[in-house]
C-alpha cells in the first residue's frame, strides 16, 4: 500500500506532468500540423477520413514521449526529422486503433462514432491499411535503416500482440504471463519504440538509448494497467468509449485475473458476461464490488504503480534537465488520469 506521502508525491507529479507539456507545446502544434499534412490526400475519401481521424483528437501522448526523449539527451527536438518522427508513431498508434474497433466491434472512440461504425469494416479496414503505409512511407524520408528496422519490428510485435489476443477471447482461464506478452506487444513496444527513436534521433550514446527504451517500456506497461483500471472503475463520458467494454469483449484484464485468483466463483460470472456479451446477468456493479472486496482492484493499481516507479528510475543515468524532470513526471500521469 502506498502511504500518504507518496500519494501526495503522485498528485503534485500528475500536477507537475501536466505542465510538463507546455515546454513542447510550440513543438506538439508542430507535430499536429504534420499529422493533418500526412493525413491529407488528393484523394477525398481518404482526405475526408484522414480529418474525421486527426479531429478526434486524442492525449498525444505518443509523440510528446519522443519529443520529451530527444530533448532529455541533448537533441534538437524541434527539427523537423524529430517533428516527422513524432507524427509517424502517433499515425501508427491510430493504424491500431482502427483496426482493433473492428475486431472488437467497438462503435464510440473518443467520444464519437468509430471509424467502423460510421464508415463501415471495408472502409476502416482500408483506412487502417493507409494509416500504415503512410507513415512508413513518411519514415523513409530520414533513411535511417536503423529507425525503419525498430518501426518494422514494432509493427510485427503489435500484430502479433493483436493475433494472440484473439487466441485468448473469452478464455477465463488466461495466465498473467499470457495477459503482460500481450500487453507488451499491443501498448508497451509503442511507447518504448517512441523513447528509442527519439534518443536515436538526437544522436545519443547506446547507454542512454537503452536507458530510455527501458524508460519507455515500463511506462506503456503502467499506461495500459491504468487503462484497464479505468475500463472499470471510469465512465463511458469520461473514457470517451463504452465502460467495462473489454469483458463484454472477451477480454480478461489484470484486474479480472485476480479477481478470478481470489475468488473461486468469479470465474463463472466472468464467462457469463463474455458468452451474454452483456452484463444483463451479472451487473458491472456486482464484479465491481468484488473487485474492491478482493482487493483485486488495488492490487492491480500497486502493480501500476511497481511499473511507474521503475520507469523513474531509469531515468536516474540521464543528465539533469527540465526535460528527464518532465520524463519522471509521466508515470504519474498515466496512472492518475482519468480517461
Amino acid at each position: 500500500m502506498k502511504d500518504s506521502s507518496a500519494v501526495i508525491r503522485e498528485i503534485n507529479d500528475y500536477r507537475a506532468a501536466l505542465d510538463a507539456f507546455g515546454l513542447i507545446a510550440d513543438e506538439m502544434s508542430l507535430v499536429e500540423q504534420e499529422l493533418a499534412r500526412q493525413l491529407s490526400s488528393q484523394i477525398q475519401v481518404v482526405d475526408y477520413l484522414g480529418e474525421y481521424i486527426r479531429s478526434a483528437g486524442g492525449k498525444r501522448v505518443r509523440p510528446a514521449l519522443l519529443l520529451l526523449a530527444s530533448y532529455a539527451v541533448g537533441g534538437m527536438a524541434s527539427g523537423d526529422n524529430v517533428i516527422r518522427l513524432a507524427a509517424v508513431m502517433e499515425m501508427l498508434h491510430t493504424a491500431t486503433l482502427v483496426h482493433d474497433d473492428i475486431i472488437d466491434g467497438a462503435d464510440i472512440r473518443r467520444n464519437r462514432p468509430s471509424v467502423n461504425a460510421k464508415f463501415g469494416n471495408q472502409t476502416a479496414v482500408l483506412m487502417g491499411d493507409w494509416l500504415y503505409m503512410s507513415a512508413f512511407e513518411t519514415a523513409l524520408t530520414e533513411r535511417s535503416l536503423r529507425i525503419l528496422d525498430i518501426l518494422t519490428r514494432l509493427t510485427r510485435m503489435m500484430t502479433e500482440g493483436e493475433l494472440l489476443q484473439l487466441t485468448t477471447i473469452g478464455n477465463v482461464d488466461i495466465t498473467e504471463n499470457q495477459y503482460f506478452d500481450i500487453l507488451r506487444r499491443k501498448t508497451a513496444y509503442l511507447f518504448s519504440a517512441c523513447c528509442e527513436v527519439g534518443a536515436i534521433l538526437a544522436g545519443a550514446s547506446e547507454e542512454y538509448i537503452g536507458t530510455l527504451t527501458d524508460y519507455g517500456l515500463n511506462l506503456g506497461i503502467a499506461f495500459q494497467l491504468a487503462d484497464d483500471l479505468l475500463d472499470f472503475t471510469s465512465e463511458d463520458r469520461i473514457l470517451g468509449k463504452a465502460a467495462g467494454a473489454d469483458l463484454i469483449e472477451g477480454k480478461l484484464t489484470l484486474p479480472l485475473i485476480l479477481l478470478r485468483n481470489a475468488d473461486p466463483d468469479a470465474a463463472d460470472q466472468l464467462e457469463i458476461v463474455m458468452i451474454d456479451r452483456s452484463y444483463d446477468g451479472v451487473s458491472r456493479k456486482k464484479l465491481f464490488n468484488a473487485l474492491e472486496r478482493t482487493g483485486s482492484l488495488e492490487a492491480a493499481r500497486q502493480r501500476a504503480y511497481q511499473y511507474a516507479e521503475a520507469a523513474r528510475k531509469n531515468l536516474e543515468v540521464l543528465p539533469d534537465s527540465e526535460y528527464r524532470d518532465a520524463l519522471g513526471y509521466l508515470p504519474a500521469f498515466v496512472i492518475e488520469r482519468n480517461r
